[in-house]
């Protein structure tokens, strides 16, 4: 009891003495700290184990270690998160998106670690997956629970998830900008310029102390780069339109083979159907062991014989057409490891894949451009393929150039980034409409876009708008009873409700009665049951204001009556209503 005194004594003096706005941007700098630790933990923890794993095999040799691995990798993940855990922990970005558009940005406590330990033993032991996705949820989940134990409000929340989210971003690439980018491109809403200056802190806060914690070296080494040519514009053109069809083919793969392993039932099955898939792919595929940054640096600094290394296509020579093969066939089947270390338990997500397949991508465009005559950059078509790549999968862009730009510090080289990004984007956005982080809400209808509208929507709650004043009538009622509520009632609508059970039975409308109200001869002939009609559609007092006014759109209807789960009679709901409450929560909103 003490302990509850002392809480409450706590948040009362900080909302006596710390302004709001002063509190968020020190809670700003907090998740950013916090976030950054995190990222750090992941990144060493995922490298400690590969170390201890694999520092051993040598380069020259194929190593059958690569059968067995991976497999112990996701059975150790699955059994974490089946019963210790007991909550899906996958998809971390996905359900992000999911708690700001459905949860009202609250993400459950254990977020906060169980992502690490999930991801890192499924990475450390192979899972061909990236740790990014898993450490946003971990970022934005210290962001929501750290909201929660202020008792910040709901648009405070969803600034601290995105808050965290720029903080694990910024903390595990060292890149502030890309954090910032990434937020509010991947995952939040409409936001203001106070909106953006929390974000931006966390971004750089924990930027700050990942240099601390480690070093200020780029994450990828990358010094040999031509600066930017105009008549090179037409190459990356086609790198960009390339990397546009690979990201609708990685984004609808994926989405298919996952969908495959979802409909596996057991457990069992889908550990020894993903854990075969996985490590069969990695035994004839090394460089899809893991998050794959060791192909990235090899082929964006001349070195890309080395990719050969461990597989059975060393021992066919390094020539161009035995290196463009393997990298192609490991373009293809990078969706199926992917999705086989998810589908099979895994934890893990989809960022390093892009980064990954966008650099092979980048390569074997270059290197057929070679081939045919031209002048192309290996180094930096692998880096232009990356941005490409990020920015198709995920349908942002900037994100996609910023990073590139701050994980290689080639920022000469932002011309050509910002070109392959760009086309990538507006070829994939003809095929498909929304990322693959997204494309799994909006499949249900659950997603908000970018949109203050839907933003705005997303924190009005349906129970706040339902009027309970209309004068209810039972089914037994005459036109002469009818009539004397009408004279003593200011609306024109009229529930017609079973006493017994309060299952609303139908309405009664002003209009279709105006004609026989004024004939008292038909006072005792009509009743109440005879002259109601149906709703044009009833509400579910549970359901999102989203889905609320698009049940409005579709029946073009100003009033519609509300009804719990078992159709009993709740009130009304009215469009008039709504846009007073909706005007409301935008200025509240859009407050600077």
């Amino acid at each position: 009891m003490e302990k509850r005194d002392w809480y409450i004594k706590m948040i009362a003096w900080r909302e006596i003495h710390i302004k709001q706005r002063h509190f968020v941007l020190l809670l700003s700098v907090i998740v950013g700290f916090f976030a950054s630790v995190a990222a750090n933990i992941l990144k060493s923890t995922i490298h400690f184990i590969q170390q201890l794993l694999t520092d051993s095999f040598s380069r020259f040799e194929v190593n059958y270690w690569y059968l067995v691995f991976p497999v112990i990798g996701i059975l150790l993940a699955s059994l974490f998160v089946r019963y210790i855990v007991k909550d899906d922990i996958s998809h971390g970005v996905t359900r992000i998106l999911y708690a700001i558009s459905q949860r009202k940005s609250i993400l459950k406590l254990h977020n906060v670690w169980s992502s690490l330990v999930g991801s890192s033993i499924t990475i450390g032991f192979g899972g061909s997956v990236g740790a990014e996705a898993p450490i946003v949820l971990t970022g934005s989940a210290i962001g929501s629970n750290l909201g929660k134990f202020f008792k910040m409000d709901q648009k405070t929340l969803m600034l601290l998830v995105g808050c965290g989210a720029a903080g694990a971003i910024g903390g595990i690439f060292k890149a502030p900008i890309a954090g910032l980018m990434f937020t509010l491109e991947v995952l939040m809403l409409d936001m203001t310029l106070a909106s953006v200056v929390p974000i931006i802190i966390s971004s750089v806060t924990a930027t700050t102390f990942t240099y601390i914690f480690s070093g200020s070296a780029f994450m990828f080494h990358f010094d040999s780069y031509q600066p930017f040519d105009v008549e090179r514009i037409p190459q990356f053109i086609i790198l960009g339109i390339v990397c546009g069809l690979v990201s609708l083919y990685f984004t609808r793969g994926m989405n298919k083979v996952e969908g495959f392993f979802r409909r596996i039932k057991k457990p069992v099955w889908k550990l020894v159907t993903g854990g075969v898939m996985l490590s069969l792919l990695i035994f004839f595929f090394p460089p899809l062991y893991g998050e794959g940054y060791d192909t990235i640096e090899a082929l964006i600094n001349g070195n890309a014989a080395s990719v050969l290394d461990r597989s059975f296509f060393l021992q066919l020579g390094d020539s161009p057409w035995v290196l463009i093969t393997y990298l192609s066939l490991i373009v293809v089947f990078k969706i199926f490891a992917a999705a086989a270390t998810n589908g099979a338990g895994g934890v893990g997500g989809i960022f390093a894949p892009s980064l990954f397949l966008g650099s092979l991508t980048g390569f074997i465009v270059a290197t057929v451009v070679i081939m045919l005559g031209f002048e192309a950059s290996l180094e930096n078509f692998s880096l232009a393929g990356m941005s490409g790549l990020m920015a198709g999968v995920m349908h942002a862009p900037l994100t996609g150039i910023f990073l590139i730009a701050e994980l290689t510090g080639s920022y000469n080289l932002f011309m050509m980034l910002m070109i392959v990004s760009t086309v990538s984007y507006l070829t994939i956005i003809v095929f498909e409409k929304h990322s693959l982080y997204a494309i799994r809400l909006a499949q249900k209808g659950e997603l908000i876009t970018h949109n203050k509208d839907k933003a705005v929507l997303t924190l009005m709650k349906t129970e706040n708008v339902i009027e309970t004043d209309l004068q209810v009538l039972k089914p037994e009622m005459t036109l002469g009873e009818l009539v004397k509520i009408i004279s003593k009632s200011n609306r024109n609508i009229f529930p017609v409700v079973e006493e017994q059970t309060g299952m609303l039975l139908g309405i009664v409308l002003l209009d279709e009665v105006r004609n026989i109200m004024f004939r008292p001869e038909l006072y005792n002939r009509f009743t109440v049951k005879q002259l109601m009609i149906s709703p044009p559609a009833t509400i579910n007092q549970q359901l999102p204001m989203e889905k609320v006014m698009q049940i409005f759109e579709d029946t073009g209807a100003w009033n519609l009556p509300v009804v719990d789960q078992q159709k009993r009679y709740i009130g009304y709901v009215s469009k008039s209503k709504i846009f007073s409450s909706y005007r409301h929560v935008l200025v509240h909103f859009s407050d600077e």
